[in-house]
């Protein structure tokens, strides 16, 4: 079957191992307003590396999230692990439709399709010309298992939104990379690279964007779950207290020395070693700037130990910089969660799409 398409008003819907987050946009002239969002906490174990293991409590979180953000819509979009997904690019007869190239791929799917094709989600998009054949197209193949994206909408059905879209959080992101490429005037530039450091709870994912693509990818496994978990063991604290110390301050005199800056070390050590993998794998391309995202990334001193480890400006990701924001809503709460916010936000910006 054929990946869901999006229609107007969308909410975009981001589940990661850590936390649901909801974000509603509103499409203004050539610009974005945000609309209503939400942040909940999720329990441990009830989604294991991007892929649901309880799909009762994922659905409660969410459907407490949606209560209080009361969003204007109930169409949501939602996306695949970029890891359950297969891309490429294929070319077909530049004389064929849509409906006939979508007969092709189902027809030849066992030379890209690495599982059975009665159990394939898929989408395709059409990107014109081959530059090496005007007779030829290129298009763009995206496809995935079909259970997936069934975990996926039957999630958002739970907690009473409709499933209107079914994306891959790459592409997700590459939207919202789009808007900060803009931030950082070089959306004009296709040779600039930026660096892009997520800093999720327990992956701390690299990845270099190069003409508003991801090029380049590496993910570790430490993130700030790590620094909660020493603050808890340090202090004896229980995982909520410790969560809320992280982000709320007020801990012993010694956090500095004794917690924070060994955690901040092996993150600073991370992003380096990440750079030199980079350009060990023959990447010609120049990363010219970082940008700092995910839950962590907020931490005081990180941004700063970055720059200079790397010789680099570094930015803190606000997808959010240039848009409108609803008067009803907080804008420095929005403020604080937007760097964890850009799948959320590049789904919600296929709104119109």
């Amino acid at each position: 079957m054929r990946l869901l398409k999006p229609t107007k008003g969308l909410i975009g819907v981001d589940i990661t191992s850590a936390t649901v987050k909801l974000l509603e946009l509103k499409q203004c002239n050539d610009n974005y307003q945000v609309e209503s969002y939400a942040v909940r906490p999720l329990r441990e174990g009830a989604v294991v590396e991007r892929r649901i293991r309880d799909i009762n409590d994922v659905a409660n979180v969410l459907s407490r999230a949606v209560e209080h953000a009361k969003p204007s819509t109930r169409k949501a979009a939602v996306a695949v692990p970029a890891s359950a997904a297969i891309t490429k690019t294929l070319t077909f007869p530049a004389s064929l439709s849509e409906d006939e190239i979508e007969e092709r791929i189902a027809a030849e799917s066992d030379r890209h399709i690495p599982f059975p094709f009665s159990e394939v989600a898929f989408d395709f998009q059409c990107l014109g010309p081959a530059p090496f054949d005007e007779d030829q197209q290129q298009v763009v193949l995206v496809a995935c298992r079909q259970q997936d994206v069934s975990q996926l909408t039957e999630t958002l059905e739970r907690a009473g939104l409709e499933p209107a879209a079914v994306d891959v959080e790459t592409f997700a992101m590459e939207r919202s990379l789009a808007e900060l490429r803009r931030q950082l005037n070089v959306e004009n530039d296709p040779a600039a690279c930026v660096g892009l450091v997520d800093i999720g709870a327990n992956m701390n994912a690299f990845h270099v964007v190069r003409g508003g693509q991801i090029v380049y990818s590496r993910d570790t496994v430490y993130g700030g779950r790590q620094l909660t978990d020493a603050i808890r063991d340090r202090y004896s604290m229980s995982n909520e207290e410790a969560g809320f110390a992280k982000k709320r301050g007020g801990l012993p005199d010694d956090y500095q020395d004794m917690v924070l800056n060994p955690f901040l070390d092996t993150v600073v050590q991370q992003v380096g070693r990440s750079l030199q993998l980079y350009y060990t794998a023959a990447r010609q391309h120049e990363v010219q700037h970082i940008v700092l995202a995910g839950g962590s990334s907020v931490i005081p001193g990180l941004a700063e130990r970055i720059a200079e480890d790397s010789g680099m400006s570094v930015t803190i990701a606000n997808p959010f910089q240039r848009m409108r924001v609803n008067k009803r809503l907080n804008i420095e709460a929005l403020t604080n969660d937007a760097p964890a916010m850009l799948t959320a936000g590049g789904l919600a910006m296929r709104v119109g799409q």
